[in-house]
C-alpha cells in the first residue's frame, strides 16, 4: 500500500471544540415557521391566512428576521413561479379538500381547527423544504414571498436580484 492511500484515509486534525463553539450561534442557519393562522371574510370571500416567519443568518437574504402574512394561493403562487423558472424538484402542497369545500355540510369544512392545524403543518414542511434548497434560495419569487409585505405577481422572472431588488447583492 503507498503512502499516498494511507495519507487519504487519515483523520483531519481538528482543533478543541470551546463553549462559545458549542453553545454559539451555528455558523448558518434559516428557520421558517407558519403559525397564528386566521380566517377573515364572510361567505364566499372567507379565508384563512397564515403567518410566516423567518430567521437566518444565510447572506443571501436582505432580512435576516422577517414576518408576513399568506394564504393558501400565495403558497399555490410559489409553487407554481418556482415549477416554471428554476430547475428544482418542487413538493407538493397539502391538497386543496375540494370534498370540504362542498356547502350542505354538516360541520366548518375547511375552516375547522383540525383541517386548518393540519393544513399549517403541510405548508410549514413545504416552505422548509424549499427554503432548505440552495437553487431555491437565488429565487427572486421566494425572497418576495418570505420578506415582502404584498407579493408582486407581475414581477419578471430570472430577472437579477441588483437590477429588481435595490440593496441586494449575491454572495457568492
Amino acid at each position: 500500500m503507498s503512502d499516498t492511500a494511507v495519507a487519504d484515509t487519515r483523520r483531519l486534525n481538528s482543533k478543541p471544540q470551546d463553549l462559545t463553539d458549542a453553545y454559539g450561534p451555528p455558523s448558518n442557519f434559516l428557520e421558517i415557521d407558519i403559525f397564528n393562522p386566521q380566517t377573515v371574510g364572510v361567505g364566499r370571500a372567507r379565508f384563512t391566512t397564515y403567518e410566516v416567519r423567518m430567521r437566518t443568518n444565510l447572506p443571501i437574504f436582505k432580512l435576516k428576521e422577517s414576518c408576513v402574512r399568506r394564504r393558501y394561493s400565495d403558497f399555490e403562487w410559489l409553487k407554481n413561479e418556482l415549477e416554471r423558472d428554476s430547475k428544482i424538484v418542487v413538493p407538493p402542497l397539502p391538497g386543496k379538500a375540494l370534498k370540504r369545500q362542498l356547502p350542505f355540510r354538516g360541520d366548518e369544512g375547511i375552516f375547522e381547527e383540525s383541517f386548518i392545524e393540519e393544513r399549517r403543518q403541510g405548508l410549514e414542511q413545504f416552505i422548509n423544504k424549499i427554503a432548505g434548497h440552495p437553487l431555491a434560495q437565488n429565487e427572486r419569487c421566494l425572497h418576495m414571498f418570505l420578506q415582502e409585505e404584498a407579493i408582486d405577481r407581475n414581477y419578471v422572472p430570472g430577472k437579477s436580484f441588483s437590477r429588481c431588488c435595490p440593496g441586494w447583492s449575491a454572495v457568492a
